[in-house]
């Protein structure tokens, strides 16, 4: 019998096979005489190699790179008039909470401070189950058409041909997509860089809805913000550590929670209710748009703290699987088609990654017994015994399932022909963002957005692009337009034609706001 090897570790674990056999030289392998071949029967050395061989899985198409910790949910305030989420009935619930930040478009190597949006992924593990809130940086996006994303992300990964990061493609579906103004300019703000992936506010962007006892329901944006602010790096800080450590946002939130210096954020929710979204200016289902704060002021709910980090990233933060899906009741979807899109991408996604049985990964797994039928499948690891895998008339499921006192169906009817549907640019589409640019921003803010566009766009070969651009950019506001052209050294361009406020305003009915469309 060998002798067992002992590990070095902090646990003094002995070296075993994959099946526990203990083996005595982890570097040793089997083989006839000194310089004779390797042996079949060495399962050791065998099941070192295979197991070696498998130990990369897909890396998310999206959100590749990223770093997560590990705290708590604490309700800190009473909205029980909103919802009835077991989460939210009574001030100082407590609920285990894992956060995964993340950069959007590069991949599991790439930098950590590249300007990119970041993706703020929080699952709250509820006593009514997970609930996830699949989160960014921003509080618009680059799209209000689902089928646009895998498009508008092949154009921000790399060239088929070269396999490089192309300018031209970049630029060429932005400009030939004006509604993603709103979301461009955040991102070549100094808000396109945030300093680590603690230092930032998380928006659900999507408008989701909150349902209460009664069965009387709002429309609800989600505001997680950083208690210490939104902390940025300029364009030469976060240039200087793509190079020098492109792990910056990975190492400085595990050193943080090392040091006891806990991040934390204050979640607030705006709500709206079918009667407000009937009169509100813009499309409360438009991801590109926001909810202005002084219509629609932030409520607190609560308070996330980050204060236990991972023992093992890959079974912890790798094998995190968030889904806007996963949701309680009280809360739901709203019909806003970006996010029922997600709603099936996301676990599309994870039982490509991580397979059927995703769920019942230890990082996933919910915290209330799981009981339903279905079974089987790679990793089964709780396949619940012997109950039944049907409904059952000998051992039956009991259903528990929250019933709402009444139901508010109005402005959920929807009557219609099937039909293809493309939004339409509208000026609508440029009101934010020259908010944003006129009033919101300051002068440095304003020169640094500049400088930062310049940057980028005047690497485009394409005058076509950059022309079309600058007309995005004019319609938005001809001195920001013509700021970016001098920059770059191309002539001023007149503003892109937009159909007016009018007209969408009276298509309404077509996109999904109101309670029925007629055919």
């Amino acid at each position: 019998m060998p002798s067992q090897q002992v590990f070095n570790g902090k646990d003094g674990a002995v070296y075993t096979t994959s099946n526990g056999a203990p083996v005595k030289e982890p570097y040793a392998a089997q083989k006839i005489g000194f310089n004779g071949p390797l042996l079949l029967q060495d399962f050791h050395h065998l099941d070192l190699l295979a197991h070696f061989d498998r130990e990369r899985i897909p890396e998310r198409v999206v959100h590749a790179k990223g770093a997560g910790a590990h705290g708590y949910f604490e309700v800190t305030h009473d909205i029980s008039d909103l919802t009835c989420a077991a989460l939210f009935n009574k001030v100082g619930n407590r609920a285990r909470t894992t956060i995964r930040f993340s950069t959007v478009g590069g991949e599991s190597g790439s930098a950590d401070t590249a300007r990119d949006p970041r993706g703020f992924a929080i699952k709250i593990r509820t006593e009514e189950g997970n609930l996830d809130w699949v989160f960014n940086n921003t509080p618009v996006f680059f799209i209000r058409d689902p089928a646009k994303f895998p498009h508008f992300i092949h154009t921000q990964k790399r060239d088929p041909q070269t396999h490089l990061k192309d300018a031209d493609m970049f630029w060429d579906y932005l400009s030939q997509n004006p509604e993603s103004v709103h979301q461009v300019m955040i991102l070549f703000s100094d808000r396109g860089t945030p300093d680590g992936y603690h230092q930032m506010h998380g928006y659900s962007g999507h408008t989701l809805k909150f349902i209460n006892a009664k069965g009387e329901w709002q429309y609800v944006q989600v505001h997680v913000r950083a208690d210490k602010g939104f902390k940025t790096l300029t364009d030469e800080q976060a240039g200087k550590l793509q190079g020098t450590n492109p792990d910056y946002g990975i190492q400085s939130l595990f050193e943080a929670i090392e040091k006891g210096e806990y991040p934390s954020w204050t979640v607030y929710v705006q709500t709206m209710t079918a009667e407000q979204a009937e009169k509100f200016r813009y499309n409360v289902l438009d991801l590109t748009k926001v909810w202005p704060h002084a219509e629609y002021p932030l409520r607190p709910v609560g308070k996330i703290v980050l204060n236990e980090n991972a023992q093992n990233y890959f079974a912890e933060i790798e094998q995190a699987a968030f889904s806007p899906s996963h949701l309680v009741p009280g809360i739901e979807a709203s019909a806003d088609p970006v996010l029922q899109s997600r709603l099936f991408s996301y676990p599309d996604t994870h039982r490509h990654r991580l397979g059927v049985n995703y769920q019942q990964l230890p990082v996933n797994a919910p915290v209330v017994p799981v009981a339903n039928f279905q079974r089987d499948g790679f990793m089964a690891f709780n396949n619940q015994g012997p109950r039944p895998n049907y409904q059952s008339s000998i051992l039956p499921l009991s259903y528990k399932a929250k019933a709402y006192e009444g139901t508010d169906e109005r402005h959920e009817t929807w009557i219609g022909n099937a039909r293809l549907q493309l939004s339409e640019i509208n000026e609508l589409d440029f009101e934010q963002p020259r908010a944003l640019y006129k009033k919101a921003m300051d002068q440095t803010a304003r020169d640094h957005l500049i400088s930062n566009l310049a940057g980028h766009l005047g690497g485009v070969k394409s005058p076509v692009v950059k022309a079309r651009q600058l007309s995005v950019f004019a319609a938005v506001d001809q001195d920001f337009s013509d700021a970016v052209a001098k920059a770059i050294g191309h002539p001023s361009v007149k503003p892109l034609p937009a159909a007016p406020a009018e007209k969408l305003l009276r298509l309404k009915t077509n996109i999904g706001l109101v309670q029925t469309i007629q055919a």
